[in-house]
């Protein structure tokens, strides 16, 4: 008689690639949050109506972790169109986000209901394999494989994040905002030693199911991950120093122009 003390538990198959995308992670449990930080930009920004344009729950969290808590979430709509191939991956994701940030900011600046935004966020994120190219989610299971095999033989790869803040102008000078743009790059290497257990294991987890490179390195993912050479958060999908320091910038601009406009008024007179 066979000895089944230790046999294991029958596992659950994973669940589908199209299960995986559309459910919903677990809420984890709260923790005390630390005071808000006392920044004169971030207090600025709680008297305007922010819009984020972008669905991403991962951006929205890591505005909250800088006290960034009354962004509308707004996303655009438009059809993502623009050339993977014949585009590097610094001007594709740069006008993406800024097609992204024009087109929720022109929907928005007439809204007679709620007023025009006092700001508009936009970032989209590409991960890119060691020869250049921009990757995808990953389509099935054994792609999602291929895909991670890929990216620990490489051993290494970047991820670009552009983020574009748009903030309106009060005069009507032409075009009638500020806009502020910027890209960084964090270079992401794998362990070479990561054994191919180890990755079909995440891979069955479906955590990286609907994420472009097919991991995720704010949650499991992490375990694949060797070293960064660049800011994590811009992994994740918002570098916030640089954002922050882009949203300064956009609300200065908008103000320097309003006083350029108001000087050359006073000089007409």
């Amino acid at each position: 008689m066979a000895d089944t003390k230790y046999a294991p538990t029958p596992a659950e198959p994973p669940p589908s690639y199209d299960a995986a995308a559309k459910s919903t992670p677990p809420k984890a449990p709260l923790l005390r949050s630390p005071l808000p930080l006392n920044l004169p930009i971030i207090n600025a920004l709680k008297e305007k109506r922010c819009i984020l344009a972008s669905a991403s729950p991962r951006r929205k969290q890591l505005l909250a972790q800088i006290s960034l808590t009354n962004f509308e979430i707004i996303p655009s709509l438009l059809p993502e169109t623009l050339s993977k191939t014949s585009l590097s991956p610094f001007e594709y994701v740069l006008q993406t986000a800024t097609q992204k940030a024009m087109h929720v900011y022109s929907e928005q600046i007439d809204n007679e209901t709620l007023g025009e935004p006092g700001l508009v966020l936009a970032a989209d994120t590409v991960v890119v394999s060691h020869l250049g190219q921009i990757l995808e989610k990953p389509r099935s299971e054994a792609d999602h494989i291929a895909i991670l095999k890929m990216l620990r033989s490489s051993g290494y790869h970047k991820v670009y994040t552009a983020v574009v803040a748009m903030v309106p102008l009060v005069t009507a000078r032409d075009p009638g905002y500020a806009i502020e743009t910027t890209v960084e790059d964090t270079t992401v290497r794998f362990g070479r030693e990561l054994s191919d257990e180890v990755l079909i294991a995440y891979v069955r987890t479906r955590e990286g199911a609907d994420k472009a490179g097919g991991y995720g390195i704010q949650g499991m993912g992490t375990i694949l991950v060797d070293r960064i050479e660049g800011s994590w958060d811009n992994v994740v999908g918002l570098p916030l120093k640089a954002t922050l320091e882009l949203i300064e910038k956009a609300l200065r601009q908008g103000e320097e122009e309003e006083m350029d406009d108001a000087f050359e008024e006073a000089e007409d007179e």
